[in-house]
């Protein structure tokens, strides 16, 4: 009987397979923090690309007086360019003029999209509670979106598509209003 108890406790007091027992149980959430600290830092840097996509849309539409059909494509068209590395097929860029009456009734004025549909002329708004409430009276803005469908490499099966999302309003900067198209 002795014989046994001294084998129980040599079994228990064994330590030879403790290091590979912990690492069987420590990896699989080591490479699970691994993964999503990767898939987080993609979707945080693309959505610091969304975020400047979309000031320098609204940007670059606000500096000017009136813009025609083809300067407005030419200038969605920077947004590739803004969005890079980045696909910018799955980038859906909106630049609108949202103006207010004089109750401070905001509607979208004129809508232009890529990669996607612009808003309908006259389809009412809601501006940032930043500018004041109620909103003010007689002022345009020029808004710009952009959405971007982000697809994790790794994590797709758990996530899907991720839309990322973005909108800038600025002031124009040379005139009350920015017209389009030009007459």
């Amino acid at each position: 009987m002795s014989q046994k108890l001294h084998r129980l406790r040599d079994l228990w007091c064994d330590t030879r397979g403790v290091a590979a027992v912990e690492f069987a149980i420590v990896v699989p959430f080591m490479l699970l923090l691994l993964v999503g600290g990767v898939e987080l830092g993609n979707g945080l840097a693309i959505s610091v690309k969304v975020s400047e996509t979309a000031h320098t849309v609204a940007d670059l539409v606000s500096r000017n007086a009136c813009v025609t059909d083809s300067a407005l494509s030419t200038m969605l068209g920077a947004s590739a360019a803004t969005i890079a590395p980045y696909d910018p097929a799955a980038a859906s860029v909106t630049v609108s003029e949202v103006s207010t009456d004089a109750n401070g009734k905001a509607t979208v004025t004129w809508s232009k999209a890529l990669n996607g549909t612009p808003r309908a002329t006259g389809q009412p708004m809601t501006l940032p509670s930043a500018l004041g409430t109620p909103s003010p009276a007689n002022i345009s803005l020029i808004l710009g979106e952009v959405t971007y469908s982000y697809t994790p490499n790794l994590g797709y099966t758990i996530s899907g598509t991720v839309p990322i999302t973005e909108s800038y309003y600025l002031f124009p900067r040379v005139s009350s209003d920015v017209k389009f198209p030009c007459s």
